[in-house]
């Protein structure tokens, strides 16, 4: 299977748990550490920053899993010293605690509101690996994530017991001429009007050439869900409602992470905070948040089966009989109000597309804040400072780069060459 064949993380905690501490021992020793997880005493090079992370990471002495609160737990231990400690809990961050967990480490991730309630739960899902939307050095990546999504969502599903709803019927992507001059990444259907209609006879017909992708949909909400309980289930430390203000440094090394609360030590500290992930020191990364707003309706008489984008608006089903509809792309700060004549606007171009949705009931209106940067690529790996690393910046591709980001994010920290090349997407690209 393509996931063993590339070390995919999230394997099932009920079958496989009582051997991951042992192996991630036994991965710390193929550093070169020569002595057993814990009993290594830290050396004045290893303090100065001068070890390689593993060395540091696999070997933190004042790391106790023996004092690992409960997984229900909402009290943290500040006294503690975790292996790992993540700053944000969205789907990204989460995604990457499981990752470290099923290597044997103690993990704690730090958020400032609730867990998977930011970007994670206002995004629409759509799985979108294809097409003129995804930049091209990005590609690669997205469809490596997109490949790995039934495998992640069977393992999440299995450990938290939370059904997600991941769906395979496809997208029908509507393009304008322009658009069309630029060929598909993948084989893509063509589609005549008579084989759009068999498809989904809702649909008007339109000015645009329409295509059918092997693409999938998600429902992130149901996903995040799904992470958080299956973190708790691992015993990952969550401290909600906390705000790292400073990743705290040491002999040019980071130690952890100073918080509105309280400070957290740790062997290596995770930047996944998102459109806020530029706003505490040392590094300021040049995040933004972008706003989406959306709305959601239900009771639709004709059922959709496929994801629908067109330049205007896309549509995307779920499975329980709501349709989402998006989205906008405002640069407005981090003001998450919506604007009632921008979504009646949103929702006149899905009548437009599929006159059946008149007669829907809307059920909701929101709006998300997508983690931007200039060039609209993500943060990911080391940055200037050891034991300090970044996983953000993901813009509309959050949810389907989780997978592929705890992976490669967890190859990167333990010092193990990752499956993907990351240089494109360096946080020195941005570091004076």
């Amino acid at each position: 299977m393509r996931f063993e064949r590339r070390g995919w993380e999230f394997k099932s905690l009920r079958v496989r748990q009582p051997c991951q501490t042992r192996s991630f021992a036994k991965h710390a020793q193929n550093f070169g550490c020569g002595l057993p997880l814990r009993s290594r005493p830290q050396s004045a090079s290893s303090l100065s920053g001068s070890a390689s992370l593993p060395d540091q990471l696999l070997h933190n002495p004042r790391s106790s899993r023996s004092r690992l609160p409960s997984a229900g737990s909402s009290t943290i231990d500040p006294v503690k010293t975790w292996d790992v400690i993540i700053a944000g809990g969205g789907i990204i961050g989460l995604s990457l605690a499981i990752a470290f967990h099923k290597r044997g480490a103690t993990v704690l991730v730090v958020e400032r509101g609730q867990p998977g309630h930011e970007a994670s739960h206002a995004a629409a899902g759509m799985l979108a690996n294809y097409g003129s939307e995804t930049p091209a050095p990005l590609r690669e990546l997205a469809a490596g994530s997109a490949a790995m999504y039934p495998e992640f969502v069977l393992e999440l599903q299995d450990e938290s017991g939370v059904h997600i709803d991941l769906r395979d019927q496809g997208t029908i992507l509507f393009q304008s001429l322009e658009q069309r001059q630029n060929p598909y990444d993948e084989p893509a259907e063509e589609l005549s009007p008579e084989r759009l209609q068999e498809l989904e006879p809702g649909l008007c017909e339109t000015r645009y050439a329409a295509a059918c992708l092997k693409e999938r949909s998600v429902d992130p909400r149901a996903l995040a869900a799904a992470a958080l309980k299956a973190a708790k289930h691992r015993g990952v430390d969550i401290a909600s409602g906390t705000s790292v203000t400073a990743v705290s440094v040491a002999n040019g090394r980071a130690i952890g992470v100073t918080s509105n609360k309280t400070n957290y030590s740790g062997a290596a500290v995770v930047n996944c905070a998102g459109a806020w992930a530029g706003q505490f020191p040392p590094h300021q990364f040049p995040t933004r948040p972008v706003k989406g707003q959306m709305l959601s309706v239900v009771g639709a008489p004709r059922a959709l089966r496929h994801v629908v984008r067109s330049p205007e608006v896309y549509l995307v089903p779920r499975s329980h009989g709501r349709i989402l509809i998006g989205a906008t792309v405002e640069e407005a700060g981090y003001d998450k109000r919506t604007d009632p004549a921008t979504i009646q606007r949103m929702h006149q171009a899905a009548v437009t597309l599929l006159p059946a949705l008149r007669e829907a009931r809307m059920l909701e209106a929101w709006a998300g804040l997508r983690p931007g940067t200039p060039d609209n690529l993500p943060i990911l790996g080391a940055t200037s400072t050891p034991g300090y690393f970044v996983a953000t910046g993901h813009f509309r591709n959050g949810i389907l780069l989780a997978p592929v980001t705890a992976h490669v994010l967890a190859q990167v920290i333990t010092g193990a060459k990752p499956d993907y090349d990351l240089s494109a997407f360096s946080p020195l690209r941005f570091q004076k």
